[in-house]
């Protein structure tokens, strides 16, 4: 599946983008969110996604690039969230903070930066709704797909085929476009998050179309 970011979408329009991708057929929509400590970017909070739930039926899939995420994962809660990815390097107890996260109501995911070893969920990994890999340095959006994510990607799928959790899901994000997306895909990805490849085309709602058609032409294996 792809999950349009909101990161490269037009803010003064962002209601209506959102629903033009929602019409388009995406059935995820990813909210990343960064505050200026963990990565260099400061994006939005838990107001936005609050005022834009009502206008949505789509999964909120939340990507926390924050420090201190357990204290902000409730807010997230409440104000919408149906998923919340927090990340491995911004916590000193991520076990119990993927407890937190479930215990709120909501899916949990564990995402990984470039070069943190894949082998750091191997105590986690059965406790997991979703892998996240970024497949570049967090923080900001357009930029370029880093090709060794890829081993990484075939790693994770390969400790989930010989766990117990079958139902986790692997998620990509960063440099996804129509160029990347096929051998992300063959490497295992299940969700593939598109901000500029979508947001960023004249028109986002083909450009949406284009890669959904693309990933189903590579799926199945």
């Amino acid at each position: 599946m792809i999950a349009p970011s909101i990161l490269s979408a037009d803010f003064a329009r962002l209601g209506e983008q959102v629903r033009l991708v929602e019409k388009a057929g995406a059935k995820i929509l990813h909210i990343d969110v960064m505050d200026g400590h963990f990565v260099p970017n400061i994006t939005f909070g838990p107001a936005l996604l609050k005022a834009l739930r009502p206008h949505s039926r789509m999964r909120f899939d939340v990507h926390l690039m924050i420090e201190e995420p357990e204290r902000y994962v409730a807010d997230f809660a409440a104000a919408g969230a149906d998923h919340i990815t927090v990340h491995w390097e911004a916590s000193r107890h991520a076990h119990r903070l993927i407890q937190q996260i479930k215990g709120l109501g909501v899916t949990a995911g564990l995402a990984l930066n470039p070069a943190t070893p894949v082998e750091m969920l191997h105590d986690i990994l059965e406790d997991l709704d979703m892998v996240l890999l970024m497949s570049v340095n967090p923080g900001f959006g357009g930029q370029q797909f880093i090709p060794g994510v890829l081993r990484k990607l075939e790693a994770v799928r390969r400790q989930l085929e010989s766990s117990k959790n079958q139902a986790c899901e692997i998620e990509v994000d960063g440099g996804i476009h129509t160029g990347t997306a096929p051998s992300v895909i063959q490497a295992g990805a299940q969700i593939l998050v598109a901000g500029a490849a979508v947001f960023g085309a004249p028109d986002p709602a083909r450009a949406y179309r284009e890669l959904e058609s693309l990933s189903e032409g590579f799926g199945g294996d």
